[in-house]
């Protein structure tokens, strides 16, 4: 096996009792790391300070990482604009803390025969969001619902090709295709 020393050292290739015997020798432990290559490659180390600092690694790199969340927020065709207005300043303020935001609008019995309404609310709702949110995903309807996702304006998370939602574009011409 090839052996790498304490400090980082090659000590060159040598047989496994004589690499064990130098490790001992040191007071360390002898650890493979690449069992794969011709010959092995071993190191001289201590193993409980490897694995701390492996541990320290994986905490780190997982503490870095960006955790969105879908938050929904639910409305009616005959929603009234108070509500509505309320409703998407709730809208805003997750897609300010970087949650994305899925929008759904409910139609029960003789509503679906009028999504036309749903769309026109909907389209209102974009509008109001305005540059705070970019529309990832359209406008489209699901079963009895109308459903369209928001994610925040600027982050990392959001879509490249995505616009933002007050780009104009006709949100309810895209959900009836």
């Amino acid at each position: 096996m090839r052996l790498i020393g304490a400090d980082g050292t090659q000590l060159g290739v040598m047989d496994t009792r004589k690499a064990l015997e130098l490790a001992i020798g040191a007071g360390l432990d002898l650890a493979e790391i690449s069992p794969t290559s011709n010959p092995p490659v071993c190191k001289i180390l201590d193993y409980g300070k490897y694995k701390y600092q492996q541990k320290k690694k994986a905490q780190q790199s997982k503490k870095n990482q960006v955790v969105t969340v879908l938050k929904e927020v639910q409305f009616r065709p005959q929603t009234g604009t108070h509500d509505v207005d309320y409703k998407v300043k709730h809208v805003k303020e997750f897609l300010e803390d970087g949650n994305k935001v899925k929008v759904t609008i409910r139609f029960r019995g003789r509503e679906m025969a009028h999504t036309d309404l749903g769309f026109a609310l909907m389209k209102q709702i974009v509008d109001m969001v305005g540059s705070l949110g970019i529309v990832e995903q359209n406008s489209k309807i699901e079963g009895k619902a109308l459903s369209l996702i928001f994610a925040p304006a600027g982050k990392p998370g959001a879509k490249k090709g995505a616009k933002p939602a007050g780009s104009g574009e006709d949100s309810e011409s895209a959900g009836k295709s």
